[in-house]
């Protein structure tokens, strides 16, 4: 009150002094006192101009005018002769704002709300803001339970008018909740209802969890959780009568009091449309979830509601509003429910707007719209062009905002805004994968070509067992329609006995020509032909069904030692192996050469030799309604592929693969995502699938817990055998050589041991013209090495959840996992390991934790897993990581 007297008083007086003298013509008007603001803010304030006649009335309301800029504490008007003299007093400007003490509230969360309620630094101090931001700031203190805090403020005033203002917090502690009690429940417990709150009494546990301090916030979100409780339940006259929050003297323990009206449960009655209805009751009903007899639930009809609106929405009804309005009839406790319609109307897109892309051209993001101009606006069309958008891989994210045109009510323009990101590489890489080893490489890889939409790879790659030179080109939109073609060209060298695959190599030269058609949506059908030319080196040791054993190969020098892998041809014409000479036993007996396990049937290699021509068709059905291409979170992905060798290839085999997932969420941040491969391949013409076309399983992208490729099918070991030369020297008289001459003796009664006591294998050759005796051992035994099968099952289970700490979800994904498969055959050897028919008994699993984070470098991964039913030969691997694989 004092303070408007002064104003008064000031303007008065100012009107006083001037009107003391008779109404006069203003000849010029002059400024005095000013320090930061400039005389034309005065000038365009004052509703004063030089040649006005004023008088005292005009003079008040010019003070009045330039009090209310806020600029000025004090005012002062009066007249030198006929000039008009403006003497002000400025308010300080704020030089600086220092916050300390504060935890619960960030610093930039307290510096916005000031900003906002004008106190920050350059602008003009007032103290009666301050002043109440101090009454607001603990207001929001005593929301938060903190009913002992305390706020101090300082201003020190500074040099050239300006102040200094610190604030000092004194949070004080946060109020537990001591007891929580429901008044009024008759149909539900006090415990259950409890458990709805996300607020608790203080319990042993809440040291960790802080439950149990209280909040006016998550009290009014647990009140509310507890009307929708009831009236999801019939009880649509429940009702909240009153809360209590009572505080302990010492300002540390809560009390809180709910008090209720429960109310009688109540049935639907009879549906119904009303309003202006634009489309046909028969097309609004599937969207219409309330049904007469069931119990009434505010969340259905709440559901209902908005499904109404989004079918509208579709036709061009953007702003149209659907209301659920219950009658209620006490009499049979039922509610007639009747569902307004207000369509609003009908609006059309007059542009298309896109704001982000710097290095995307307008027409990329433009081809992806399902929303045309001119049309009908389409809520769902909207929506499904800001997906198509998001899914291409070139952008973080894109959002859309519908914008009325000015001057019309039927119009309106829409906004894409997208934030771009880097959709290739280009430069040398360097990585390791456990499976793989180090990788080096020089690679050019862009899915946004000059910001054109097309894909180009160029590589150079080089690992512990890969080799690998490509080109690449891809147009999403060679035609207008979204028909893609693509090519590319490629040579890799590969010895797969590094990466846990057979001891065996390939070299291959391929090309491919692919076209790619929509037929949906969301789904597309693809079509492709390929060329290549494979040739394959058996290594050493390779098993039998690759090449068959024994065999005479050429010498092989290993740490001294001469290697074959056996002694003699195998002959499979069915007239036994060509003898190269006798073999005898321990006991001089002649043996048969079958005695060294005689191959029982011919390796692919053997059959089929060591060049393959394949020229091969692969029809595709590929379907997605992912929300995003990289770390999905909802949605679901399938495809289904057939690669076929036609008339002209050396080979004559088929393959079809299908592959699955679907995310489910569940709670918020939470989702399970399911997973699932199943492949099945052959030969046909009489000719089998190639073997280093085989499928595998194990590690990464399969079963975890496993080492890469080690599951399934193992192959026949080979034989190795070593040959050499011994010339029996015995004195006569030597009971072992009973009629000899010295040189020369009989093999009757020697043993290899008797010559090369340190040789295992017992079979000996003699040549008696001249006493060399010719040894055979076989000195290398390995186990069977994994060979892969035609029939892989696998699947998994992963429940994704998010990590603590990270506000950035998108680049980051953990999950708690079971793995199962393996890989079968229908075409198992006499003599291979572990080789099964699809038989759900032989599948193996495995259960952990995995991480991935989408690096600069590619996808860093980790996983844990632990074997639940592994086999015999199965080999295990708890900790794997790979740079540049996710899960």
């Amino acid at each position: 009150m004092k303070r408007y007297f002064l104003l008064f008083l000031l303007v008065a007086l100012s009107a006083f002094r001037v009107s003391a003298s008779e109404p006069f013509v203003v000849s010029d008007i002059r400024v005095e006192g000013l320090q930061r603001i400039s005389a034309g803010s005065i000038f365009a304030a004052l509703p004063v101009n030089v040649g006005d006649r004023i008088d005292g009335p005009a003079i008040r309301n010019g003070i009045r005018t330039l009090f209310r800029t806020g600029n000025f504490d004090n005012i002062y008007i009066a007249k030198d002769g006929t000039v008009l003299v403006v003497t002000v007093e400025e308010r300080p400007s704020i030089s600086e704002i220092m916050i300390e003490g504060n935890k619960a509230i960030e610093t930039e969360a307290l510096l916005e709300g000031l900003e906002g309620a004008g106190l920050s630094e350059g602008k003009v101090f007032k103290r009666s803001t301050l002043e109440g931001m101090k009454m607001e700031l603990t207001r929001q203190y005593v929301s938060q339970g903190r009913y002992d805090a305390g706020i101090e403020t300082d201003v020190e005033p500074l040099p050239r008018n300006r102040v200094a203002i610190s604030i000092n917090i004194d949070e004080g502690t946060t109020a537990a909740i001591d007891h929580i009690n429901i008044v009024g429940n008759t149909v539900y417990s006090d415990e259950d209802l409890i458990d709805l709150f996300e607020l608790r009494q203080t319990g042993w546990l809440s040291w960790i969890t802080s439950d149990n301090k209280y909040a006016k916030e998550k009290l009014t979100g647990d009140l509310d959780t507890l009307s929708s409780y009831y009236l999801d339940r019939g009880y649509i006259q429940f009702n909240i009568d009153s809360s209590q929050v009572a505080v302990s003297p010492d300002r540390e323990a809560v009390y809180i009091t709910v008090n209720i009206s429960e109310g009688e449960k109540y049935a639907v009655g009879e549906v119904d449309l009303s309003g202006d209805i634009v489309l046909s009751e028969a097309q609004l009903w599937p969207f219409i979830f309330v049904r007469t007899g069931q119990t009434f639930s505010q969340a259905v009809v709440t559901n209902t509601e908005e499904w109404l609106t989004k079918r509208l929405g579709n036709e061009g009804y953007n702003f149209a509003k659907v209301e659920g309005i219950p009658e209620i009839n006490d009499e049979d406790k039922t509610v007639a429910i009747k569902f307004f319609i207000d369509p609003g109307k009908r609006t059309y897109v007059s542009r298309v707007n896109f704001l982000g892309n710097t290095r995307t051209a307008d027409d990329v993001l433009r081809r992806e719209m399902r929303q045309m101009e001119g049309a009908p606006a389409s809520s769902g069309s909207i929506e499904q062009s800001r997906v198509r958008l998001e899914r291409l891989g070139y952008f973080k994210g894109a959002s859309v905002e519908t914008i009325e045109v000015p001057g019309t009510d039927d119009l309106i323009n829409l906004e894409y805004t997208v934030e771009e990101q880097s959709s290739g590489s280009i430069g040398a890489s360097l990585g390791f994968s456990q499976d793989s080893g180090i990788l080096l490489g020089a690679n050019l890889q862009e899915d946004n070509f000059l910001g054109t939409g097309k894909q180009v790879g160029i590589g150079l790659n080089k690992s512990d067992y890969l080799t690998n030179i490509r080109f690449s080109y891809v147009d999403p939109y060679f035609t207008k329609d979204g028909v893609s073609r693509g090519f590319s060209v490629f040579y890799r060298e590969a010895d797969l006995d590094k990466i846990n695959v057979s001891r065996y190599t390939t070299n291959t030269l391929g090309a491919n020509l692919s076209f790619s058609y929509p037929i949906k949506e969301t789904e597309r059908l693809g079509f492709s032909f390929g060329y290549t030319n494979t040739e394959v080196t058996s290594g050493f040791g390779a098993v039998q069904e690759i090449a068959a054993s024994p065999r005479l190969f050429d010498v092989v020098n290993v740490n001294g030692y001469d290697w074959y892998s056996t002694y003699y041809e195998p002959d499979f014409s069915g007239q036994g192996a060509e003898e190269l000479f006798p073999i005898y036993a321990d006991d001089g007996s002649i043996l048969n050469p079958d005695v060294i396990n005689s191959p029982t049937e011919e390796g692919f290699l053997d059959k089929h030799g060591d060049s393959f021509d394949n020229y091969t068709v692969t029809f595709s059905w590929n379907q997605s309604t992912l929300n995003r291409g990289r770390l999905a979170t909802r949605g679901a992905s399938q495809s289904l592929s057939f690669e076929l060798s036609v008339p002209g290839s050396d080979i004559q085999y088929y393959k079809l693969v299908y592959n699955g997932q679907l995310f489910v969420p569940i709670v918020p941040n939470w989702t399970l995502r399911l997973r699932t491969e199943l492949g099945y391949g052959d030969g046909f013409g009489g000719d089998d699938i190639p073997f280093f076309n085989h499928f595998y399983s194990g590690g990464f992208g399969s079963v975890r817990g496993f080492k890469s490729n080690t599951l399934g099918p193992r192959g026949t070991s080979a034989e190795i055998y070593e040959t050499g030369t011994a010339t029996i020297s015995l004195e006569e008289g030597d009971p072992r050589c009973a009629s000899a001459t010295a040189g020369v003796c009989d093999d009757s009664g020697l043993s290899i041991g008797d010559l090369v006591p340190d040789v295992k294998t017992s079979y000996i050759a003699l040549n008696n013209a001249n006493g060399d005796l010719k040894l055979l051992s076989q000195i290398y035994e390995n186990d069977p090495d994994p060979f892969g099968g035609n029939v892989v099952v696998e699947g998994s289970a992963e429940l994704l959840f998010p990590l603590p700490f990270v506000k950035d979800q998108r680049s980051v994904r953990a999950a708690f996992f079971i793995d199962v498969g393996n890989v079968f055959s229908t075409h198992c050897g006499t003599n291979q390991a572990n080789c099964f028919k699809a038989d759900i008994k032989e599948l193996r699993s495995s259960f952990g934790a995995g991480f991935t984070w989408i690096t600069g470098f590619g996808p860093l991964t980790f996983s844990y897993a632990k074997p639940i039913n592994d086999g015999e030969f199965d080999e295990t691997e708890a900790f794997q990581f790979s740079l540049g694989k996710s899960f």
